[in-house]
């Protein structure tokens, strides 16, 4: 019960006061502690009779997105995202009538390793760029759990000044597993941004790695971004990495660390005057600054624009377009294999007896495999 100290006082004790203790809280020895009364009132909130969404058409979904509708945009990427079977025909007729206002941006694929500054040089390059009047859309890629497939999707927590701006659109997405740290649905992702209206697009990757030429298959300008003093000399000088990127970024060149950064862009510079550039007709360079202060990414951009003139005016750009169009589509094709596959009833009920002969060790990886496959084309009738 509460322990009123009396009718009229907007006070009372609490339930757990001691004891024979005393009403004045001044007087020393005694109990000091009171509750304050809340204050009654009625609430100006009004109850909501419908919590579902909206539905909406395809032109809703297109008229949005061409009209920059920041709510709808977003949920035009979530609709194409989608792993649902019913939402697969919208989102392509969604896409089908933006592909026409897309394509005319300009693509850079970021990747590094972990720690190297990634989001941190993605914030600053992109405050640079809205403030040379540009709208940027940011497309980051989470790495997804392997247990709960879920991701914290906190890249636009860390680019916190970056997504207050209003011509910048950031847009987590879990990589779901797929090959490359990049989500499966990324290209049409950034047809649909470009569509709204935004001419430079930044793709952060998980990480990096060979597998990372999946992200060279969708971008124009590949950078990779490395810092110097952390044993990443070593990891940058491998070739599946090395020969991918048209630029390389080294972060954190501030402070004590400028010296080492200067040393390492000289080791990088060396190593890639011996490879292959990934861009005909383009030399990759390394390069130093600090993404936290600022220094060098006006240099970069200038380096960016110098690739995009180049490569645009021997053709090499267009080209390229045209190739990654190719490349998605066979892309489409794998998707779909192996999502008709391992949604097959009759796979899905021999897989756990496969695995279990494989554990057991009365089957070998390579012949469950075969099995297996040997059952879906025979249930294709090839």
């Amino acid at each position: 019960m509460k322990k009123q100290t009396s009718k009229t006082s907007n006070t009372y004790k609490p339930d757990w006061t001691p004891e024979n203790a005393g009403d004045d809280p001044t007087t020393a020895g005694k109990f000091a502690v009171r509750v304050i009364k809340g204050v009654e009132g009625k609430s100006d909130i009004k109850k909501l009779t419908d919590t579902k969404r909206k539905h909406l058409s395809v032109d809703d979904y297109v008229n949005g997105v061409l009209k920059f509708d920041r709510n709808i945009l977003a949920r035009a990427i979530t609709l194409i995202e989608s792993n649902n079977p019913n939402h697969h025909d919208t989102a392509q007729e969604v896409l089908k009538k933006l592909l026409p206002y897309s394509g005319k941006s300009l693509r850079i694929g970021i990747t590094g390793v972990p720690g190297a500054g990634k989001s941190t040089l993605i914030e600053s390059l992109g405050m640079y760029l809205i403030k040379q009047g540009h709208k940027v859309a940011v497309l980051t890629v989470d790495p997804s759990s392997t247990v709960t497939k879920g991701s914290i999707l906190g890249d636009k927590t860390r680019m916190e000044k970056l997504s207050k701006e209003e011509n910048c659109f950031i847009r987590p997405s879990p990589s779901g597993g797929e090959l490359g740290g990049v989500a499966r649905k990324t290209r049409e992702t950034i047809s649909v941004v470009e569509a709204a209206g935004f001419d430079i697009i930044l793709i952060e990757t998980v990480g990096v790695g060979q597998s990372e030429v999946t992200v060279r298959s969708m971008v124009d300008f590949f950078l990779l971004v490395l810092i110097a003093g952390a044993g990443d000399e070593l990891q940058g000088i491998k070739r599946g990495v090395m020969e991918l990127c048209d630029a390389i970024f080294i972060n954190k060149a501030d402070g004590d660390n400028e010296k080492r950064a200067l040393i390492a862009q000289t080791d990088y510079n060396n190593a890639l005057h011996y490879l292959q550039p990934a861009t005909k007709g383009w030399q990759p360079k390394a390069f130093v600054g600090s993404a936290l202060t600022g220094k060098g990414i006006s240099e970069l951009w200038n380096v960016i624009l110098e690739f995009e003139k180049q490569t645009k005016s021997t053709d090499v750009f267009y080209e390229r377009r045209k190739n990654q169009i190719v490349e998605w589509a066979f892309k489409m094709v794998e998707n779909k294999l192996i999502d008709d596959f391992y949604n097959d009833e009759t796979i899905k009920k021999i897989i756990p007896e496969l695995k279990n002969e494989v554990l057991k060790g009365e089957l070998t990886p390579t012949l469950a495999a075969e099995k297996l496959l040997i059952i879906y084309k025979t249930k294709k009738g090839s």
